[in-house]
């Protein structure tokens, strides 16, 4: 008898562990349903750096944002392209980013350097002077 008490109280569990879970996914699903809901979250993750950096550890693990991402690269690059005033922009304000963070400054200089065209450009720009000659170093950084 006590066997039977057990596996029906098991039962009503699982039944209720289901019933619950099924409840919040449509509750999600509604309140994501809502436009103006829908902005809010959004934008409530945006202006949270905790949470936008976990949403695009989320996005790049979906296979869906992947290509969505792949596409808008190729979209950007020919927009940049097309627009050499909006490239000089979005370099200034990596640059500007760069100052501040001195681990993406050296991840950039790294990359650039390991590139022989970009480093023979630079190396032209630059006239070849000292601070060409410190950025080399820049290829032992991890």
């Amino acid at each position: 008898m006590k066997t039977l008490q057990k596996i029906v109280l098991i039962i009503v569990l699982i039944t209720i562990t289901l019933f619950a879970s099924s409840q919040i996914n449509t509750d999600i699903k509604q309140i994501l349903s809502k436009p103006d809901t829908r902005k809010e979250i959004m934008e409530a993750i945006a202006n949270d750096s905790i949470m936008s950096k976990e949403m695009m550890e989320t996005m790049m693990n979906n296979k869906n944002c992947k290509m969505m991402t792949m596409e808008n690269h190729d979209t950007m690059m020919k927009m940049m392209k097309d627009n050499p005033g909006m490239m000089q922009s979005m370099m200034s304000d990596m640059m500007e980013i760069c100052k501040s963070d001195t681990s993406m400054m050296s991840s950039m200089c790294k990359t650039m350097m390991e590139n022989q065209q970009m480093k023979e450009m630079m190396q032209k720009k630059m006239g070849e002077n000292k601070d060409m000659k410190k950025m080399e170093g820049m290829n032992e950084l991890k």
